[in-house]
């Protein structure tokens, strides 16, 4: 009793300085944001729903051989085309005899992979073009911006698929090809946060400290824009897994015989009138993972954006 009686105060004295209203410190400041962010985020169901396919998505990439219950590449031809739950395959197998749940376990990992290394990429180069076009504004901006422009004048999936031509098929290749296509909308973004701080009066007090150009946008303008940055690149995420999807669907992705859910969808859409499972598998675990970013880009947008507060 003595134990769980000291253990409630102390629950009780780090609610409160999770809650403070006068935080004493800068870290404590920003404790009290994120939870109070977490508290808000969690009341909403579907956007806890999203977070949990994207772990489940992690989880799943990190431990796959130990959920795969069969060698992804081996081939079995005279299992082939077994529908869901025969000899032992979960989901079935392809026209090769592979397992299909297998497969989908090890392609979680190139999803994984494809929409970690975009994320990274992608929104940081849309994020210094927009807040250098924005905060210097005149024909830097005028350049930067009409080049934002040319991009995006070009639906995403068509001018993957000629970088992709250009540089030659591969996960690497399709990688670099969407994040190329997938900074534009960033930049966008950041140039208009830019807009709308760099005339305030902390940034004109931090240029008479003698602070340069760069540190002013890179220590303080930079880090305005972040969350709008974030709540972007969740939504974009699913729409950068259909890219690499297509890509793989069309052969310029991940090569045979890596388990890419794309590159699965396109080897079963022969069999889908008799055999729906071979292409049906994928496309589900397309359509979840996809669902699952909506969800999660849903809530970070109401918990960071200020403007969606009601």
């Amino acid at each position: 009793m003595s134990e769980l009686a000291a253990g409630q105060p102390e629950r009780k004295g780090l609610r409160a300085w999770l809650t403070s209203d006068t935080p004493s410190s800068r870290g404590q400041a920003r404790a009290v944001q994120l939870y109070l962010g977490w508290l808000a985020f969690s009341r909403n169901p579907l956007a806890m729903l999203g977070l949990g396919i994207v772990l489940a998505l992690v989880i799943v990439a990190l431990f796959a051989p130990l959920l795969a219950t069969h060698d992804p590449l081996a081939q079995q031809l005279d299992k082939r085309l077994l529908p869901p739950g025969t000899d032992g395959f979960l989901l079935g197998t392809d026209e090769l005899g592979r397992d299909i749940y297998s497969r989908l376990v090890y392609g979680a990992g190139i999803t994984l992979y494809i929409v970690t290394l975009v994320a990274v990429t992608a929104p940081l180069a849309g994020l210094l073009v927009g807040t250098v076009a924005g905060y210097f504004g005149g024909w830097v901006d005028v350049v930067l911006m009409r080049l934002t422009d040319i991009f995006l004048a070009f639906p995403r999936l068509i001018l993957a698929l000629a970088f992709v031509a250009a540089l030659g098929p591969g996960v690497e290749n399709a990688v670099l090809a969407i994040a190329i296509t997938s900074w534009p909308p960033y930049a966008r973004i950041a140039r208009a946060e830019t807009l709308t701080i760099r005339k305030s009066d902390y940034i004109s007090a931090v240029r008479l400290q003698g602070a340069s150009r760069l540190r002013v946008i890179w220590g303080h303008v930079m880090p305005l824009c972040v969350s709008s940055v974030i709540v972007r690149v969740t939504l974009d995420m699913a729409g950068i897994i259909l890219t690499a999807a297509g890509l793989g669907f069309l052969g310029l992705g991940a090569q045979p015989p890596t388990p890419e859910w794309g590159a699965m969808i396109s080897s079963g859409r022969k069999f889908l009138l008799d055999q729906w499972w071979v292409a049906t598998m994928p496309g589900l675990a397309i359509f979840i993972v996809s669902l699952g970013f909506n969800l999660l880009g849903d809530g970070l947008r109401d918990v960071l954006d200020p403007r969606s507060a009601k």
